[in-house]
């Protein structure tokens, strides 16, 4: 008996040491209530913006549509559509690993980090994103920098070359080039500013539709033998103003979204600060066009006030979170000028781009970044070379692919189905079915 009470003794004792020091598996800690709620504002803040960004597909559509013949309303409507359904599948497997493929890969010109959405949970905290509304934002991105090149080269390419370019610039040339900044490569690393795409997103489709344009040729008609140019005004200019307001209500899920956050009085500040100078500069570029343009050809012409508009939004684009209200007034202002010296150049050289795309997008892409440097104290060698680098990438790559498409035979329609209409000879659809239509073109 009492070797068994010693036994169990020691037993008890031995049990109490354990208790003592014991240390149970630490647990993570429950995420406040503030935490919570800062987590889900800032994520349906960035799921709002995407879906502002996409409605800008919608103003895209409009845009060209209205600013080119009704024979081709189908087609350029269809084009649009499949530079958001082929370029959201193949950035979703392609492009979103070649844009951010993670830390191995910083400072460098390329890498690969896999494809899909991550199914990992973030911290819940403010400013912490869910893997798949990051995706929804970023693929949104890359639909806008493929269909800028719709309208560059409308009324005459194969429906079936446009979907090989949009497939390629959405899977791999946006995001190579995407990664150089956003996704911590060598752009990143020199100090370059880029805040919502002036460069990485417009410049890069502008000067990919101006290598289109130029590989095409003009539209029959479009210039006479001296080079002197013909006027081949769009069917619908009610489509074309529905099209440029809705990309300004886009361009505030755009430029205000890429604070990325909304939650703290830093990001909430951040982001009306955006808005407004977004607003300013968009405002400025079409009044300066409008004056700009009335000065030179005696009439005020809404398609250049409606042009610099757009010019206005791409230039604050790059800049928008680090300039003054009234710098933005001056960048907007500069891109109305700007877009409609770049339309009467593209007369000048005999180049096709029947909405402005490369004025617009291009042109304007570039002045985004210098006036990031000119007037938002960013380095000036960074912005030069970025203002520089971005669209030569997005030029020459699509000039080799536009004349590899050349030379196959399968990039311009023939001259009798441009002139018939590319909805009737590639769709065997009519935009206006039952409709009398009369047009000068």
């Amino acid at each position: 008996m009492k070797s068994f009470l010693s036994k169990s003794g020691a037993i008890a004792a031995g049990l109490l040491l354990a208790a003592a020091t014991f240390s149970p598996p630490i647990q993570a800690a429950t995420p406040t209530p503030d935490a919570v709620n800062a987590f889900a504002i800032d994520n349906f803040f960035l799921f709002i913006c995407a879906v502002l960004v996409l409605f800008m597909q919608a103003g895209f559509a409009l845009v060209e549509t209205g600013l080119n013949s009704a024979k081709n309303t189908v087609n350029i409507l269809f084009k649009n559509l499949m530079d958001l359904s082929i370029g959201a599948i193949l950035f979703y497997f392609i492009g979103y690993g070649l844009m951010y493929p993670g830390e191995a890969f910083s400072g460098g010109f390329f890498g690969f980090g896999g494809s899909g959405i991550s199914a990992d949970m973030p911290e819940i905290a403010g400013g912490k994103l869910y893997p798949a509304v990051d995706f929804l934002f970023q693929v949104a991105f890359a639909a806008t920098a493929a269909t800028i090149v719709s309208g560059a080269v409308a009324g005459r390419m194969q429906f079936k070359a446009y979907l090989i370019y949009s497939a390629v610039i959405s899977a791999v040339i946006y995001p190579i080039s995407g990664f150089w900044l956003w996704g911590g490569g060598w752009l990143k690393v020199l100090g370059f500013h880029d805040f919502a795409g002036s460069l990485l997103v417009h410049a890069l489709g502008g000067f990919a539709g101006l290598a289109g344009a130029i590989v095409l040729g003009p539209r029959i008609g479009r210039f006479n033998e001296d080079g002197s140019p013909n006027a081949m005004p769009g069917h619908n200019l009610a489509l074309s103003t529905l099209g440029v307001f809705i990309l300004l209500i886009g361009w505030y899920g755009f430029n205000p979204g890429s604070q990325l956050a909304v939650v703290g009085a830093d990001n909430t500040a951040a982001v009306m600060k955006i808005a407004v100078n977004t607003t300013l500069a968009a405002c400025a570029g079409a009044v300066m066009a409008m004056i700009f343009a009335w000065s030179l050809f005696k009439k005020p012409d809404l398609t250049m006030a409606l042009n610099g508009m757009l010019a206005g939004l791409v230039a604050i684009t790059a800049n928008c979170d680090v300039v003054s209200y009234n710098a933005s007034l001056i960048i907007g202002a500069v891109g109305g000028i700007l877009v409609v010296l770049g339309i009467m150049l593209l007369d000048k050289l005999r180049i096709d781009d029947p909405v402005g795309a490369w004025p617009v997008h291009g042109l304007n892409g570039i002045w985004g970044g210098v006036a990031a440097w000119l007037f938002g104290a960013q380095p000036m060698v960074a912005q030069l070379v970025g203002s520089l680098v971005v669209p030569l990438w997005g030029f020459v790559t699509m000039l080799v692919l536009f004349l590899i498409l050349k030379a196959v035979g399968i990039l311009r329609v023939h001259k009798d189905e441009e002139m018939k209409g590319l909805d009737i000879s590639e769709h065997e659809e009519e935009a206006y079915f039952g409709f009398d239509i009369y047009t000068t073109q």
